[in-house]
């Protein structure tokens, strides 16, 4: 009886690769930080004046530093 050995390849990122993974989240968390800090300053009447609600305010935050 034949033997099959199944060989499977796993990427392992490079220190080159973990860093730009983490300039990355950085750089996101940052935006998100930014843009919900300018959004939540302002007042309701502002945010009202631009067609935001301030219950949305973390979700415009999100979709500029991730996203959709």
């Amino acid at each position: 009886m034949a033997q099959v050995t199944h060989t499977r390849s796993i990427h392992l990122p490079s220190f080159a690769e973990i860093m730009e993974a983490i300039r990355t989240r950085r750089a996101r968390n940052r935006v998100f930080r930014q843009t919900f800090n300018e959004l939540h300053s302002l007042s309701n009447s502002e945010l009202a004046d631009i067609g935001i609600h301030r219950t949305m305010i973390r979700g415009l935050a999100k979709e500029a530093a991730y996203g959709k």
